[in-house]
């Protein structure tokens, strides 16, 4: 009944969406008004404006599986990504803004409009 799906999330400011998954992130961007982030092995994620009736998402709403989470945090920091720091929590996070408490690493950062995101361990990624 029901083929191919997708799934979106908003942003306050497409055009600051935009400039951090593209150049920040590196990931393939088309659209305009609403943007699409073209992952290879996805049909695509919509990024959709909300203006002033935005609500970051309090739960992660993309992740992005890599060979190396503690390597790739660094190197986005150099791009200037403030990852998060869970203290105290369950997903404690160390010193590098790694979560190490079992399961895969990961670690999680914002996107500028405030949508949790995060780089997972997945030691078949094709970085």
């Amino acid at each position: 009944m029901l083929g191919k799906g997708f799934s979106g999330f908003s942003v306050d400011d497409v055009g600051a969406a935009r400039t951090f998954y593209a150049e920040t992130l590196g990931v393939p961007v088309r659209g305009e008004d609403m943007l699409w982030l073209d992952l290879p092995g996805s049909t695509g994620i919509l990024v959709y404006p909300k203006g002033d009736a935005h609500e970051p998402a309090s739960f992660t709403i993309l992740n992005f599986p890599v060979q190396d989470v503690p390597g790739t945090v660094a190197a986005l920091r150099e791009r200037g990504v403030a990852f998060e720091r869970y203290a105290g929590t369950p997903v404690e996070t160390d010193d590098d803004y790694v979560f190490r408490g079992g399961g895969p690493l990961i670690a999680w950062f914002r996107d500028p409009a405030g949508n949790v995101l995060s780089v997972i361990q997945d030691d078949g990624a094709g970085e």
